[in-house]
């Protein structure tokens, strides 16, 4: 049965809304398939404007994915700015896709993607308009399975009522599984309904069916457990690992957006997972562990990117780029390629104890420079003692140095307010190091023109980290140390013209915290939130601390937790926490040893070059670290 584009609907209504151009689609590269000769038909979301989610990678590489797949048909759905929004509910237009404006509620499948709980907002918004119901208990036969995947899909216990099914980690393999169950389902006439094909989903112990387990409480407002209430459903979920990324060379084709959109570059992703064991990085430790790509996949990626997108800038993207084994001759390999044209390459966040002269002069050879911005997180050694970010001070200026005498004359430095046993002296030492980057960036360079841009974000402890169970900073005392620090830094005579400063006020942080580590009772909070208007709550603009406040007040009034209990409460190591069941194979015992290690100020090495430390995720999801060198090398391009 045929399913009919809105757009002849929506065209009439884009010259009165801003930034039309996102929602018309026919990107380059993108693709509309024929509804009817599909048997299984997705629609991926990501929950934020276009501009944000069109370069997001794991969308592009399911997009591409699934329409590969013979009898499979996947399109595209963002989030609306509010201004469309009232439109399509005054004129009875549903939340379409971009590629074939077809109705979102007329796929088998809509799958979300989280890559920040702040978009949970706007899930609701998408549903709703759709014709979705809300509620996942209160949808039929009729309605699409809403599955969510994406970092922030860990814990996805605060919004478990709005969903369907989760999925933890890689997506590759398991959506193809997902897509082989449903066309068999379908197949054989829909038996059990929906329900049947949400049990066929979980049996399998890959997607997580949120119904399926109920979550009891004790008195005090802690969880007491979280059980399945069906046979054969397991007790644990497993996170899903894609073990040879060369299998996967995806996005074979990256879109081109006709719209402004946040990166403006083709980027590849040159290997999956970290083992540096940043205790506050929750990507770093549910994506192990390390999977390199090769380098000849890299090129060929590289090359095929470039020839069907015409971007200019390459970026090679992972969560530390620069300790790739074979970084050294791929960042060498691609500016001889790319010599003498226009297309540059960029890490987008180096480690400061990686950079070093030879990967300056490679990511500079063709003349553009792109900025570089390096990640020192603590503004003191005993704060990065703590984290684990194993960065000395004379690291960092030497690096900055390198930098500078190579012809950048600016480097960002990032930071996080409101780590465990931060004191405001650790927050003030970031002064202190911008101060002796600036210094250091004129003695090399005999010039005053060197800047540094420091820019701070709140700490958020996340689930499946060690710091799962530290207590949050309060949004006062962050806000205090942030303004101290700007202080410090416009009192200086000598360097404070020098140095740029950026900041976020705690209070998203904290809203952030609440979602990050919440139960299901807080799905109260997100869908009364939503009712008063909350939308794109990760913009600045739209973020209302007040409303998320007042709603957690009034939605939490039965129960013996708020605002607080979530978020700058600690931990008790027995305490049952809601993600207790999803496993990201990491071992509970070595987080909270790791915990204990951080309060000391104990380090604990990288397992790519040491021996393995036993945080559990090899053994138990039987996967091992994938890292070079090949020794082989990029070949020169044959000219055409």
């Amino acid at each position: 049965m045929s399913v009919e584009s809105v757009f002849d609907q929506l065209e009439p209504l884009l010259p009165r809304v801003s930034k039309p151009i996102q929602y018309v689609g026919g990107e380059l590269n993108s693709v509309v398939e024929e509804w009817e000769e599909a048997e299984v038909r997705w629609c991926l979301c990501y929950p934020d404007a276009y501009e944000v989610g069109l370069p997001n990678q794991g969308v592009q590489i399911l997009y591409e994915v699934l329409n590969e797949t013979p009898g499979v048909l996947a399109e595209r759905t963002y989030s609306v700015w509010p201004d469309l929004e009232g439109l399509l509910r005054e004129h009875g237009i549903p939340q379409f896709t971009v590629d074939g404006h077809r109705p979102v509620g007329a796929f088998d499948l809509l799958g979300v993607s989280f890559a920040t709980e702040l978009g949970y907002t706007n899930l609701l918004t998408v549903l709703d308009l759709a014709g979705i119901p809300l509620e996942a208990a209160d949808r039929g036969e009729e309605h699409p399975i809403v599955i969510a995947g994406g970092h922030a899909a860990f814990n996805p216990e605060p919004v478990a009522d709005f969903l369907d099914a989760a999925v933890l980690g890689d997506g590759e393999e398991v959506v193809l599984a997902i897509t082989e169950v449903v066309r068999e389902w379908k197949n054989e006439g829909r038996p059990g309904g929906r329900d049947e094909l949400l049990y066929r989903l979980a049996a399998g112990g890959g997607v997580y069916v949120p119904r399926f387990y109920d979550v009891e409480y004790l008195p005090d407002g802690r969880i007491r457990r979280v059980t399945p209430n069906r046979p054969g459903v397991p007790w644990r979920v497993s996170k899903h690992t894609v073990m040879d990324l060369d299998r996967w060379p995806y996005p074979k084709q990256p879109l081109v957006p006709f719209a402004e959109s946040v990166h403006e570059r083709m980027s590849v992703e040159i290997f999956r997972g970290c083992t540096r064991g940043c205790r506050f990085c929750q990507a770093g430790m549910i994506t192990r562990p390390v999977r390199e790509r090769s380098i000849t996949a890299i090129g060929d990626m590289v090359q095929r990117g470039v020839e069907s997108t015409g971007f200019e800038e390459v970026g090679l993207l992972s969560l530390s780029s620069a300790d790739h084994s074979e970084i050294g001759d791929i960042a060498k390999g691609l500016a001889d390629r790319y010599e003498g044209t226009n297309t540059s390459l960029s890490l987008p966040s180096t480690r400061v104890d990686a950079f070093n002269v030879t990967l300056a002069n490679e990511l500079s050879r063709n003349g553009r420079r792109s900025g570089l911005t390096f990640a020192p997180e603590g503004g003191t050694e005993r704060m990065r003692r703590v984290i684990n970010k194993m960065v000395t001070e004379e690291d960092l200026v030497r690096t900055v140095t390198t930098a500078y005498s190579h012809g950048w004359r600016h480097v960002k430095l990032y930071f996080m307010c409101g780590l465990p046993t931060e004191a405001d002296e650790d927050v003030l030492g970031i002064a202190d190091l911008a101060r002796k980057v600036i210094r250091a960036g004129r003695e090399v360079t005999g010039r005053r023109d060197i800047r540094c841009t420091v820019s701070i974000g709140g700490f958020v402890p996340k689930p499946h980290t060690p710091f799962q169970w530290a207590g949050q900073l309060g949004h006062e005392t962050t806000d205090r140390r942030l303004l101290a620090l700007k202080d410090t830094l416009r009192r200086d005579r000598e360097y404070g013209r020098s140095i740029g400063y950026r900041y976020h006020d705690g209070k998203p942080s904290i809203i952030e915290g609440l979602l990050s580590r919440g139960d299901r009772r807080v799905g109260r909070v997100i869908k009364a939130v939503w009712e008063d208007g909350g939308r794109f709550d990760g913009w600045g603009e739209h973020f209302s601390f007040d409303r998320w406040v007042s709603c957690a007040e009034e939605a939490l009034a039965d129960y013996p937790v708020d605002v607080d209990w979530y978020t700058t409460r600690e931990r008790a190591e027995v305490e049952v926490l809601p993600w207790d069941h999803l496993d990201a194979g990491l071992d509970r015992e070595w987080l909270w040893q790791d915990w204990q290690d951080a309060v000391s100020g104990v380090e604990v090495d990288d397992c790519r070059w040491t021996p393995c430390y036993d945080c559990g995720v090899c053994p138990t999801m039987g996967t091992e670290i994938q890292t070079g060198p090949t020794g082989k090398k990029l070949l020169p391009l044959t000219p055409r």
